[in-house]
């Protein structure tokens, strides 16, 4: 690791950004289970033995990036694969579409719809609550979705990038990272976001869209049995 807050974007999420949802115990943070399945440590390597089992449930499973602990009997960290962790440095010409409108909880029903099919594993009901989230409706209906997870002080994680399948080849999501990512940018946060190398179609729309791979991160998961 370089030592940058990105090596480590989910501890580092949880003591700057989301420090007030944050469940700590010792060197080991995580998010609520409702709102997000990601959990953290400061380094490599860190003591998680004694934290862990007040942290996860029997059957539980949190996800890493980055950095990852040692862990007592019990539990079960399995590197699921290597993400590219894309940047987004300067803003972009903002593609022309429909109307994008800020999503609330009046369109969270919608919402997790629309992720349970093609975004399953990663949002969880209350997901919204990181940060702001955008959509498009089209006859009726959520075409399209972006939305802002975890963040440090200069940084902000673009996430939930998603078109339903009746949608998709209109440009819906090069039109949402641009809006989004141009508006992060003037607040003073750079942009990053992160995907599977095996999602080449996404890679290709981020790519085309003005993002930069900076590194390759590890994946992880974390069970509790």
């Amino acid at each position: 690791m370089s030592g940058h807050v990105l090596d480590n974007p989910i501890w580092e999420s949880l003591q700057s950004r989301h420090r007030d949802i944050a469940r700590v115990h010792g060197d080991v943070a995580r998010y609520p289970a409702q709102i997000a399945p990601f959990l953290g440590v400061p380094r490599d390597g860190a003591d998680a033995r004694d934290a862990l089992p007040a942290l996860l449930e029997p059957g539980e499973t949190t996800l890493l990036i980055g950095a990852v602990p040692q862990v007592p009997d019990g539990f079960e960290l399995k590197k699921l694969a290597m993400l590219a962790q894309m940047v987004c440095p300067r803003e972009v010409e903002v593609v022309p579409g429909p109307e994008v409108i800020e999503l609330g909880e009046e369109h969270r029903e919608d919402v997790l719809a629309l992720t349970a099919l093609v975004y399953p594993h990663y949002f969880r009901p209350y997901t919204m609550r990181l940060g702001r989230y955008f959509g498009i409706y089209q006859e009726g209906r959520l075409a399209a979705i972006i939305g802002e997870r975890m963040g440090m002080d200069q940084w902000q994680e673009i996430s939930a990038v998603c078109t339903h399948p009746d949608f998709l080849g209109r440009g819906y999501a090069r039109q949402l990272l641009a809006m989004l990512g141009n508006d992060n940018l003037r607040r003073g946060r750079t942009p990053f976001l992160h995907v599977a190398h095996e999602n080449a179609r996404a890679v290709d729309v981020y790519l085309r869209g003005g993002y930069e791979i900076r590194c390759d991160v590890g994946f992880w998961s974390l069970r509790r049995w």
